[in-house]
Order: C-alpha cells, then structure tokens, then sequence
C-alpha cells in the first residue's frame, strides 16, 4: 500500500494466471478486503452461468450493485483487493471512475503469464474441483481473444509478475 492511503488493488491475467492466489495473499495486509468475483457470481449466478455470454450479463449486474459499496469501503479508509478480472479496456474503463470516485490510490498487479502455463494450471485446477468455475480449453481460448494487455497510456499504476518469479515495475 502507498502511506498507508487505502488502496485499490486490481487484477489483470488471464484464466489460471494466479489471480486469485496474488489477490489472498494482498488480502492479507491489515486493514483490507478482498472481494472476488468468482465467489459472488456463484452464490448469486450460479444456476444462470452457462456460457460465456451469460458471465458478462451476471458480471454486469453484479458491478453495479457492489459499486458504491466499493466506494463506501475505500472511503472509509479500507483498503480492497478486487478479484475482478481487469482484462478488458472496457473493464478497466469501469475501473478507473472507480478510482476516481472513491479518490483513492490504486495499484494494477498484471499477471504476465503465457498461455501454455495457464492452461496447465487451468488443467490442474479443473482436476483438482478447487475453484467454483471449471473452464474448458474452448472457453479458455474464446476468453483469451477478448484479453487486452495493460498499456502506460491508461494510466494506471503497473506492477508486473512474470510466471518465472520476476516482479517488474
């Protein structure tokens, strides 16, 4: 966190990149949430989730509701980590009046994963039966067209993790 202002934490990666993982162990700073999409969508959704089609329009609904209580918590100086995908310029444009509204610092934590090495993990994970979601190969590649790599032009503040370990900056 920056001076200890409350901040909001953003995800970007691609299915199975670790977001989830990175957002937990963000969550474990005091005085910090994390709310993760996946969670809500599924005790909310989870008898609509069918296809791809289906994520976005529950997405949606589920952003606007929790918006001004994303607001409300990072106002009263609460810190959140929002396991939300920010994988999209369109889900980022929503993310940056976020942060405007709320008027709080912001950190982007982009997940630069190959593809390969996700999938792999998708692959042990849907073995596993440990996330609420089991995503196909098919899923997996329809979803990754639409991912959209952060650039410096939208201005958010970037910190980069590689698959390798490598943190950069």
């Amino acid at each position: 966190m920056t001076d200890n202002k409350p901040t909001l934490h953003l995800l970007v990666g691609k299915i199975a990149a670790g977001k989830s993982t990175l957002a937990a162990e963000l969550g474990q700073a005091p005085a910090t949430v994390v709310i993760s999409e996946d969670q809500w969508l599924a005790a909310l959704f989870a008898d609509e989730l069918n296809c791809v089609s289906d994520y976005v329009r529950c997405s949606a609904r589920l952003r606007v509701a929790l918006e001004p209580h994303l607001i409300v918590l990072l106002q009263s100086g609460l810190s959140v980590v929002l396991d939300f995908p920010a994988n999209t310029i369109a889900m980022r444009t929503w993310l940056r009046g976020l942060l405007d509204k709320a008027g709080c610092a912001h950190q982007l934590h982009f997940l630069d994963v190959p593809d390969h090495v996700c999938r792999d993990r998708l692959h042990k994970r849907n073995a596993a039966g440990s996330h609420a979601f089991a995503a196909t190969d098919e899923q997996f590649d329809l979803i990754t067209k639409h991912f959209v790599a952060p650039s410096a032009e939208e201005g958010f503040q970037v910190v980069v993790y590689t698959h390798d370990g490598v943190d950069r900056k």
